[in-house]
């Protein structure tokens, strides 16, 4: 397998670091090496969490600029802030309903236009799948699968560096048999949204 370069971002709360967990395993399952660094920042606050994930590189998890293969993103302005990491061939993966920051909430800042993030995403890649995940979770049955919707959807996509099944079994392993149904329906949902 190649090298893959995969950027996970959102904001704390989201699932950030479970969706890298559940990718890690599944390529691990298929015998792939994969390492991953995490930073949490302000994830308590509502703030950013990144994880970068490297599938097959196992000299270092830093992913640098134009280096990455796959933005997963769980939130848009967060999509849009990883564009330096991007390159002309990155698949981008994102939800398309933001998180509203404080300062936009009490009116202080606006929050930007999506066209305009998503169009500017475009003009590096055209390797764009964009989702409205919370809608798709609600759906499902529980917002909280959001992150499982994301994982769905960027399985749907030809640039996912594992196999379906590969990360359905991971999600299985990592899932609350109570939660499982409720997941595995978020996950095709996501994956049949990304793929049609």
């Amino acid at each position: 397998m190649e090298n893959t370069r995969i950027v996970v971002v959102g904001v704390g709360g989201q699932g950030v670091l479970f969706a890298s967990k559940v990718l890690a395993q599944a390529a691990m399952a298929e015998g792939n090496d994969a390492v991953m660094s995490e930073v949490h920042g302000m994830a308590q606050r509502g703030g950013v969490v990144v994880t970068n994930l490297c599938i097959g590189c196992i000299q270092s998890s830093l992913i640098g600029a134009t280096e990455a293969d796959i933005i997963f993103a769980f939130e848009p302005i967060e999509a849009y802030r990883q564009l330096a990491l991007a390159h002309p061939e990155t698949r981008f993966v994102t939800n398309t309903a933001p998180v509203i920051p404080v300062a936009v909430s009490i009116g202080k800042a606006k929050y930007p236009d999506l066209d305009d993030l998503f169009g500017q995403i475009r003009e590096i890649t055209p390797k764009l799948t964009a989702i409205n995940a919370d809608e798709l979770a609600r759906k499902a049955g529980s917002y909280l699968t959001v992150n499982t919707v994301l994982l769905g959807a960027l399985a749907g996509t030809p640039d996912c560096p594992v196999s379906k099944d590969s990360m359905l079994a991971a999600l299985k392993e990592n899932v609350p048999p109570k939660m499982l149904d409720i997941n595995l329906a978020a996950f095709e949902l996501g994956f049949k949204s990304a793929s049609e």
